[in-house]
């Protein structure tokens, strides 16, 4: 659907300048179990690779308590450690969605039932509120479940999600799709919703489309090339069909193809890269397209470095880089 007049300005691309970046910093060892450490040093890594020496944007780390931060402190001394209690470190979809730029930033928040009621975790519901109040943005609240890891923009009012998240019973069962499409329209300035359909197999977000399809430029969309014995064959054909229907351009990435632990397939995916000032940084799994991955996402940002880090342990959680953190436009 299209609507004519945004009700506000749409978020910015990740791709635009970013001021800084929350990153969730592991923190509950009841969660992380025996992951927990491996866990600590991969996010530790990956927001070296965010700073860049500098040439990025502020690293901001959200420790849930003051044992974790202490830990941050010492991972990442060039970071900015903030002591805030969540539940876990899923930022992207806990923390709050900055609509605009320069002095129009706005922090927008939304309702958070533990991905349909699957974690219910003391902190996450509010975790947004608080990280808008201590970067001092105006902060407002729409009473309808979403995650900032459902919805993927290009900065022209364009933004892609799945079917299978966001019109799922549940998260919000009285909101059909039009209803959908209008608060995405009412609440985030989004002209036109692009709908794919089922996201990775097992992820438990129930199909977040930062782990499916991203925007890499306005109007163009990587998507993953399916690999051999892909679980999710299917669904990049789908979306594949789907995102040429609606008029986008399609780049494909190479997929990791068939990753299981302990017998059990996971949503692995390169498509949880991170966009930022100076890198972009790339999920790997020891996965034969690892370096493959990382050469197709340097071809789409030349003017940034493509750094491929493993995130194993991160995944044990149920994520990735993307997942972990939430940028704050300048």
């Amino acid at each position: 659907m299209l609507y004519v007049r945004p009700a506000m300005t749409p978020p910015l691309p990740e791709w635009a300048p970013h001021s800084a970046v929350w990153i969730g910093f592991p923190s509950a060892a009841d969660l992380w179990l025996d992951d927990l450490a491996a866990a600590q040093e991969e996010v530790a890594a990956f927001a070296r690779a965010v700073h860049s020496d500098g040439r990025g944007e502020e690293v901001l780390l959200v420790a849930a308590h003051e044992t974790a931060a202490a830990v941050a402190r010492r991972l990442a001394p060039f970071a900015t450690v903030i002591v805030e209690p969540f539940g876990d470190i899923w930022l992207r979809d806990t923390g709050p969605i900055i609509v605009g730029g320069g002095e129009t930033r706005r922090a927008r928040g939304f309702l958070f039932n533990g991905w349909g009621g699957k974690y219910d975790l003391p902190g996450d519901d509010s975790i947004g509120e608080r990280l808008a109040a201590t970067a001092r943005l105006p902060y407002g609240k729409a009473e309808w479940v979403l995650e900032g890891g459902a919805i993927d923009g290009d900065g022209t009012g364009v933004v892609l999600t799945t079917e299978q998240c966001l019109l799922n019973p549940n998260r919000n069962p009285s909101l059909a799709r039009a209803a959908v499409e209008h608060r995405l329209h009412q609440d985030l300035g989004f002209t036109k919703v692009v709908w794919l359909g089922e996201g990775l197999k097992n992820d438990h977000t129930d199909g977040h489309v930062d782990n499916l399809a991203r925007f890499v430029a306005p109007g163009r969309v990587a998507l993953p090339a399916p690999a051999h014995d892909d679980p999710n064959h299917a669904v990049y054909a789908d979306a594949a069909k789907r995102l040429s229907a609606a008029g986008l351009d399609i780049v494909n990435l190479p997929s990791p193809g068939r990753v299981e632990v302990d017998g059990e397939v996971i949503p692995a995916s390169y498509m949880n890269f991170y966009i930022g000032n100076a890198a972009v940084v790339v999920p790997l799994y020891g996965a034969p397209n690892d370096e493959a991955a990382v050469h197709t996402v340097q071809s789409l940002f030349p003017g940034r470095k493509a750094i491929g880090l493993r995130a194993d342990h991160v995944l044990t959680g149920g994520g990735s880089f993307h997942c972990i953190s939430q940028q704050v436009p300048l």
